[in-house]
C-alpha cells in the first residue's frame, strides 16, 4: 500500500489501517503512511520516531489533544481484516480493529477534514503502547518535545464502546521470588523446594477480594493476580528458585507509592521488586472542558478499569478521558471486532463537538 485513502468510509478505512501490520516495535510503515495522509494545508506535521503529531495553529483560545496508539498486540490468525455481519450488526473483524485502529481511523479522518475547528487541535498517533511503559511513544514525545503536549483537555481513543470513560486504574507489576536448595528429585528431603515455597503467596492471591472504590462519583474495581510463574532447572532436580509475577490494578484514589505500600503489607514476610509501574488518573469530570464534551454526548460517564495513557496526561496536568469505538472486552481477543456503528457514533460526536454544531 502506497497511501491511505482517508476519503473512504470509516469501515473501509479501518480495514486498510488494520491490514498494515504494526505489532509493537513494527509501526514504521503505518507511521509513514499516517504522516503522508496528514500532509494537508491546515496541519503542521511533526515526526518523533514512529510517533506522528499534527497540529492546527489557528490562534484559538483552547487546544484539545486527541491521541491514539498505532501498535497492536501480536497477530493471531486474525489478519487480513474484513467486513462481517455478527448478531445482526456489521463489524470490522481483525487484529487491531478494537485496540485501537478503529479509533485511529476516526481520528485520522477528522484530522484531515476539520480545517476550521472551534478549538485548536493536536492529533497524536504514537507507537509502542502495548509494551512496557518505558518504551511508550507518548512518554517519549513528552520527554523530547513537551511543547507538543500542551493543551486544555485530552481525548484518548481507547475502546470504550463509544461511551465516555473517565480516568483509569493504575498498574503495578512485581516479582516475588523464593529460594530453596537443589537436590535430586529421587531424594527431595536432601533439598528445599522453592516452587512449593510460593504456596503462601498463591494462597494470599487466591483469597484476595477485589476492592471497589468510588472516586469522584465513578466506581473503580481493583484486581490482584498472578500473571506468570517460573522456576526450576530440570525435571529431575528439586528447584532452588521460583518467581511469581503479580499484577495489581489499583483505583485512582492511590498514588503508585500508596499502591506499593499496600502490596508490602499484603505480602508481609516476602520481599519483591517492582518491574513496571504506571500511575492511575482521576476522572476530572468537574472540569469545564469535560462537562462540555459530556453535554454533547448526552451520556453518563463510567469508570475505566484498565490502565490507559490518560494517566500520562493527568501527570501533565491535562484532564483526559477515554472515548473510542469497540468493546474493551474484545481488545486483544482472537475474535477482535469493532461495530461499524461505533465508528460512526464516535466520528459524529467528535465532529459535532469540534465544529461547534
Amino acid at each position: 500500500m502506497n497511501s491511505i485513502d482517508v476519503s473512504q468510509t470509516l469501515a473501509e478505512l479501518t480495514i486498510d489501517i488494520c491490514n498494515i501490520e504494526s505489532v509493537s516495535g513494527n509501526e514504521g510503515v503505518l507511521a509513514d503512511l499516517v504522516e503522508k495522509a496528514l500532509q494537508v494545508p491546515h496541519l503542521e506535521v511533526i515526526r518523533d520516531g514512529n510517533a506522528v503529531i499534527a497540529k492546527t495553529n489557528l490562534g484559538r483560545s483552547k487546544r484539545i489533544i486527541l491521541a491514539g496508539h498505532l501498535d497492536t498486540v501480536p497477530v493471531s490468525e486474525n489478519l487480513p481484516a474484513k467486513l462481517m455481519h455478527f448478531e445482526r450488526e456489521q463489524v470490522v473483524w481483525g487484529r487491531g480493529s478494537v485496540d485501537m485502529k478503529g479509533g485511529i481511523a476516526v481520528f485520522l479522518k477528522l484530522a484531515v477534514e476539520l480545517d476550521a475547528p472551534k478549538h485548536d487541535l493536536t492529533w497524536i498517533f504514537y507507537d509502542q503502547e502495548e509494551v512496557e511503559s518505558e518504551k511508550n511513544g507518548l512518554g517519549r514525545v513528552a520527554k523530547n518535545r513537551p511543547d507538543l503536549l500542551k493543551g486544555d483537555f485530552a481525548i484518548l481513543g481507547e475502546p470504550s464502546s463509544a461511551q465516555l470513560e473517565g480516568g483509569c486504574n493504575g498498574s503495578l507489576r512485581i516479582e516475588i521470588s523464593t529460594k530453596g536448595q537443589k537436590a535430586h528429585s529421587a531424594r527431595p528431603w536432601m533439598g528445599s523446594n522453592a516452587i512449593h515455597a510460593l504456596n503462601e503467596v498463591l494462597s494470599r492471591l487466591n483469597s484476595y477480594q477485589p476492592a471497589e472504590v468510588d472516586v469522584d462519583g465513578l466506581v473503580y474495581r481493583e484486581s490482584l493476580n498472578a500473571v506468570r510463574i517460573s522456576g526450576g532447572v530440570a525435571n529431575n532436580v528439586i528447584p532452588d528458585w521460583a518467581t511469581v509475577t503479580v499484577n495489581y490494578r489499583f483505583a485512582p484514589d492511590k498514588t503508585t507509592t500508596q499502591a506499593i505500600d499496600f502490596l508490602e503489607e499484603y505480602f508481609e514476610g516476602f520481599s519483591f521488586i517492582v518491574t513496571d509501574q504506571a500511575s492511575a488518573a482521576r476522572p476530572g469530570l468537574d472540569l469545564p472542558e469535560v462537562q462540555e464534551f459530556i453535554g454533547v454526548l448526552g451520556v453518563q460517564p463510567r469508570a475505566k478499569y484498565g490502565w490507559t495513557d490518560v494517566a500520562r496526561f493527568s501527570e501533565l496536568g491535562i484532564p483526559a478521558v477515554n472515548f473510542g469505538p469497540g468493546n474493551p472486552s474484545k481488545a486483544h481477543a482472537d475474535d477482535e471486532s469493532v461495530p461499524v456503528g461505533h465508528l460512526q457514533d464516535c466520528y459524529e460526536a467528535l465532529n459535532s463537538w469540534l465544529i461547534g454544531g
